[in-house]
């Protein structure tokens, strides 16, 4: 039991050296050279993955910035997963629960979610059931929501963040956004109005529903005094979104 013990003990001492070198003694039977090998083993696979999939803040960062942020995540998040595909869901949880920078970008969660957004959809096992039915009598038709469409909100305009704008102030009124994978695997998104984003959402929230009834309820619910014009133009756009497999003919 003691020799059992004693291994744990070094794997703890270990890994908490590799996570941390500057918080925890590194262990007394292992060579500098060979820790510090292992170090730069372990932290650049994950260096490496989060800039693969956060190419953006990544390009909003400098070196010592970028670096400093994954070496936070890095020695304070406890993964609770051995999947690499799993590390960038990780990493989110991080800057939600777990990060204290007050220099951080204040729209840096958002822009985070909306770059991991593009790589969960992209590696998603959903698929899109669908049957051909013309768009022409979808009035009448039950449809419902892929499930590789995602509607967003966010306070700020994160599909238009880069080095060139940088917005310190969220936005007076919130950007909404579907992101969604087409048949050819590609993924996309679109910028949608409050109207739209409201009708994705009564969508979204029933396994079917006949677009005649998503469209009287979203018509009731924005008290527009002309409410066949709420419907008409709710049509047009919901053909556009079955056009791009974002809802889908039950």
């Amino acid at each position: 039991m003691k020799a059992t013990q004693d291994f744990k003990s070094t794997q703890l001492a270990f890994a908490a050296y590799i996570r941390d070198p500057q918080h925890n003694p590194k262990p007394a039977d292992v060579a500098e050279p060979r820790m510090a090998m292992y170090r730069a083993l372990f932290f650049n696979n994950i260096e490496g993955f989060l800039s693969g999939n956060f190419p953006v803040l990544r390009a909003l960062l400098d070196d010592e910035q970028w670096l400093g942020l994954v070496q936070d995540f890095y020695a304070k998040h406890p993964c609770h997963t051995p999947y690499f595909l799993q590390i960038p869901a990780e990493f989110l949880l991080f800057l939600q629960h777990e990060r204290q920078c007050e220099t951080d970008f204040p729209f840096m969660l958002e822009l985070a979610h909306y770059e991991w957004v593009e790589m969960a959809l992209s590696t998603s096992e959903e698929h899109i059931i669908s049957h051909d039915k013309p768009l022409d009598e979808l009035l009448n038709h039950a449809i419902a929501l892929s499930p590789l469409a995602w509607p967003l909100a966010y306070q700020y305009p994160v599909h238009k963040i880069g080095p060139d704008f940088l917005p310190l102030v969220a936005s007076a009124q919130p950007t909404f956004i579907v992101v969604y994978r087409d048949p050819n695997d590609d993924v996309n998104f679109i910028e949608i109005t409050a109207l739209t984003y409201r009708l994705l959402e009564l969508i979204q929230a029933q396994d079917a529903i006949i677009t005649r009834d998503s469209l009287q309820q979203l018509a009731v619910e924005s008290e527009h005094p002309n409410p066949e014009l709420i419907i008409s133009a709710g049509l047009d756009i919901l053909k556009n979104l079955a056009e791009k497999t974002i809802i889908t003919l039950v």
